[in-house]
């Protein structure tokens, strides 16, 4: 399982790392084309959670989309602000 957690180590297919890393690739991978993306824009009251727990079925997986955004570890952005939603959440690992 993929944390948010920077303390925290993930293991995949033998290789660890902390998840500063990990946000830094899934952007740059995001900016690239590596990982697909759709493109939404924030509107009044909506917080990533909420826009996770609608695109993933998991609001914990907001992380995803801050980090694939470049916007930090925020929960509430400003509306107006345009996001990344990577499609496909499992494409994070191909890119580790």
């Amino acid at each position: 399982m993929t944390t948010r957690y920077i303390t925290t180590s993930i293991v995949n297919k033998g290789k660890s790392f902390g998840t500063n890393k990990l946000s830094r690739r899934i952007y740059l991978a995001c900016e690239a084309g590596a990982i697909n993306c759709k493109v939404s824009i924030l509107s009044e009251n909506q917080r990533l959670d909420h826009v996770a727990g609608i695109e993933y079925g998991d609001a914990s997986l907001w992380w995803i989309i801050a980090s694939a955004s470049g916007i930090g570890w925020a929960l509430q952005c400003p509306a107006g602000t345009t996001i990344r939603i990577p499609t496909n959440p499992d494409e994070i690992y191909n890119i580790v």
